[in-house]
């Protein structure tokens, strides 16, 4: 662990993001937050574990009490790095009501200071209702694994101009900013 370095906050990220590049790593494991964590502003432990891991074919097999068991791993392995936890598939498109309980699971099992969700303007309503309930989150535009079937396979979105405005990415954030 990173001793005598207090834990990266949201805020402090808010601070200096423009002038200072933020490092996000991602770490499925307590042996890997372990190394990590001091080379990183924030671990990501992205719903990618279960091809990467467990050799599925894509995301979809994710749950979520598997992504709070690797991101507790990760928390309590971890000192320094703000951590930030996939939602999986199917535990946040339903409802905003959905997404706020898995959210706030999330957080409250595993230690976690923001969850991770695919999408951009199509998820906005769900996205502005976390952040209203409290829930720091990061939006995820590029690489869509969630959304592999229904895009024709892996294809990275939102690499032209005109496709990052209509994804549109939500930054890092927090009910105060």
């Amino acid at each position: 662990m990173t001793e005598n370095m207090p834990r990266i906050t949201i805020p402090t990220l808010q601070s200096h993001k423009s002038a200072v590049p933020i490092v996000v790593l991602t770490a499925y494991t307590a042996p890997v937050a372990k190394i990590l964590d001091r080379h990183a502003d924030i671990l990501l432990v992205g719903d990618s574990l279960g091809m990467v891991v467990y050799g599925m074919e894509d995301t979809r097999g994710v749950t979520l009490e598997l992504m709070i068991a690797h991101a507790r791993a990760v928390v309590n392995a971890s000192a320094k790095a703000l951590v930030v936890v996939d939602m999986p598939y199917g535990s946040y498109e339903t409802s905003k009501e959905q997404a706020f309980l898995s959210a706030r699971r999330l957080l409250d099992e595993t230690g976690a200071e923001a969850v991770k969700l695919e999408g951009g303007q199509d998820r906005a309503e769900i996205i502005h209702h976390l952040v209203q309930s409290g829930i720091p989150v990061m939006g995820h535009v590029g690489l869509l694994p969630q959304r592999a079937n229904e895009l024709g396979g892996f294809k990275t979105q939102g690499k032209t101009s005109e496709e990052a405005a209509d994804r549109k990415s939500t930054r890092l954030n927090s009910s105060h900013g």
